[in-house]
């Protein structure tokens, strides 16, 4: 396997990153909802300030991270732009105690996560370990997530950063540096200050499948139906008791019952329903939507409050409330107001030897809210695999060619008209 010269950088800044638990949680109010999450932060802030990097504040408040490399071109030459990624994990799998390891020449074969306990990793169960026969990755013991999800990036963006600082001569606009908290428990960057930030463009870093970029996600929506009902005992209820759980059931049935994940794919839209508890008395349904075209997504909402009219006709206004809380939207309406984003990433992927493919994301990222606030921020994959279980792994030359491509990034950027 031919090595650049970030193989080491990369290799190493990924297993550092790794040792450190920053693992976000959904059931906190704090901000962010760990602090372990500083332990990241302070450790990449003193790396950036060692390699030179400008403007580097750490918000002590918000745990949000901020570095600028400065300009090498003449002024009026160049355009800023920025890259955004995450230092949490997800809480899906452990995250402390992670023991990342190099696994070098893979070979194709099962790889013996933990001699001790048995942990194996096949390509019989994970086939895309076939695309990096030959490779080098890093892998964990098999017991706790990697947190190549979003560390990867990150070192990739580090590396990137370094080579550019020791490397004054190479012609590059402003870049700005933000690294943020909570992603995977939906903080879609919200206290990355784009003032501070200073780009007026940007790319996120997060995802798997090297090369590929999204510049469309989903609109997303939370939905909490409320139910309230009236209870007697069942020995004389007949036309008295009201049951909430039906009602919530009865809710549920009148969905369109095909439109869930589980039968869509590609550019479909769906409800789906995250939770339905209660009694008698009081019952709840809780239900994301999503759908890429804007007007079929507020047809969508528009179903649920027909829904909910209806059996609030039923059963008595007071009986039925629905609340609607946006999520986040399509980051393309914006993205494709800024061709020159998406013309320069495809541009630097092909300059790294990659093919640039991009696929209508079934979900959302930090992007879209981003792009929504003032910031166009398409996406750019991490290259990691398998990212939120045990079986998380990153091959070491996918973050190599994520440098490659950001450096690409920089000089396109540097030849702009300011």
């Amino acid at each position: 396997m031919r090595k650049t010269p970030f193989y080491e950088s990369v290799r190493d800044r990924l297993l550092r990153y790794a040792r450190v638990d920053t693992q976000s949680t959904r059931i906190s109010d704090t901000v962010p909802t760990t602090h372990k999450q500083f332990d990241l932060a302070y450790l990449l802030r003193d790396e950036l300030i060692a390699m030179g990097a400008a403007d580097v504040w750490l918000d002590e408040d918000r745990c949000v991270l901020y570095g600028k490399l400065p300009a090498t071109v003449p002024p009026g030459r160049g355009v800023a732009f920025g890259l955004v990624t995450h230092m949490d994990t997800a809480p899906d799998a452990p995250g402390a105690n992670c023991r990342p390891w190099v696994l070098e020449d893979y070979d194709g074969g099962d790889i013996l996560l933990h001699p001790e306990k048995g942990i194996v990793m096949s390509p019989r169960d994970f086939p895309n370990l076939l695309h990096y026969v030959g490779q080098d990755l890093v892998l964990t013991d098999g017991t706790t997530l990697l947190g190549g999800d979003d560390k990867a990036a990150i070192a990739a963006v580090m590396t990137m950063a370094e080579h550019l600082l020791q490397h004054p001569e190479l012609p590059h606009g402003e870049i700005s540096l933000g690294f943020t908290p909570d992603e995977e428990v939906g903080g879609l960057a919200r206290d990355l200050d784009l003032a501070r930030f200073g780009a007026r463009v940007a790319y996120t870093l997060d995802g798997d499948y090297l090369g590929y970029y999204e510049d469309e996600t989903f609109n997303a929506s939370h939905a909490t139906v409320t139910f309230l009902g009236r209870s007697v005992h069942t020995g004389t209820a007949k036309g008295i008791l009201l049951n909430a759980a039906d009602m919530a059931a009865e809710f549920v049935s009148l969905l369109p019952s095909r439109e869930k994940p589980q039968f869509t794919e590609g550019r479909e839209g769906f409800f789906h329903l995250v939770s339905l508890q209660g009694n008698v008395e009081q019952a709840q349904v809780d239900l994301i939507v999503r759908d890429h075209d804007g007007d079929r997504f507020a047809q969508r909402e528009q179903l649920l409050g027909d829904l909910a009219t209806r059996l609030a006709e039923q059963y008595g206004e007071e009986r039925v409330s629905l609340t609607i809380t946006p999520t986040y939207r399509n980051m393309k309406e914006v993205i494709d107001r800024y061709p020159f984003l998406i013309d320069n990433l495809k541009t630097a992927i092909s300059l790294a030897g990659l093919e640039p493919r991009s696929i209508a994301f079934r979900g959302g990222t930090d992007g879209s809210a981003l792009s929504h606030r003032g910031l166009p921020c398409p996406n750019l994959s991490a290259g990691y695999e398998n990212a939120h279980g045990r079986f998380e792994y990153v091959p070491i030359p996918s973050m190599e060619k994520n440098v490659e491509i950001l450096l690409h990034l920089a000089r396109l950027f540097g030849e702009m008209e300011a």
